[in-house]
């Protein structure tokens, strides 16, 4: 019986994490309100909340130009456009494993494939 692990497509997982920077930048700047009496603590804390959404930005930015450089196939399983970042990459729709390495075809999908030797 093979093991069930649930993948997503390595650009979803870089949105996924900027996505999760915004709220913990809104979490952090939430926690300094609770600071008003000492301007300096409400300050720090909405400073860091600030660059927690700019770090969103960065990373935001960064993967939307990575995301220019990859690879666009079709999907065997559902038929959609889907793109495809290393040597093995999940369907960002259906999750199916994808890889353009004709030496990987057939083999159960692992991510350590993208790993440097």
């Amino acid at each position: 019986m093979a093991k069930y692990t649930m993948y997503s497509s390595k650009i979803n997982k870089i949105r996924s994490f900027a996505l999760a920077l915004i709220f913990i930048g809104f979490l952090v700047m939430y926690v300094g309100i609770f600071f008003k009496e000492s301007p300096i603590l409400m300050t720090i804390f909405m400073f860091l909340g600030f660059l927690f959404m700019i770090a969103s930005v960065v990373v935001y930015f960064w993967i939307g130009m990575l995301s220019t450089k990859t690879v666009q196939v079709v999907c065997p399983n559902c038929g959609k456009h889907t793109k495809i970042l290393g040597r093995v990459d999940m369907c960002m729709y259906c999750s199916e494993p994808l890889t353009l390495d004709k030496n990987l075809e057939g083999e159960e999908f692992d991510e350590k494939y993208n790993k440097k030797r």
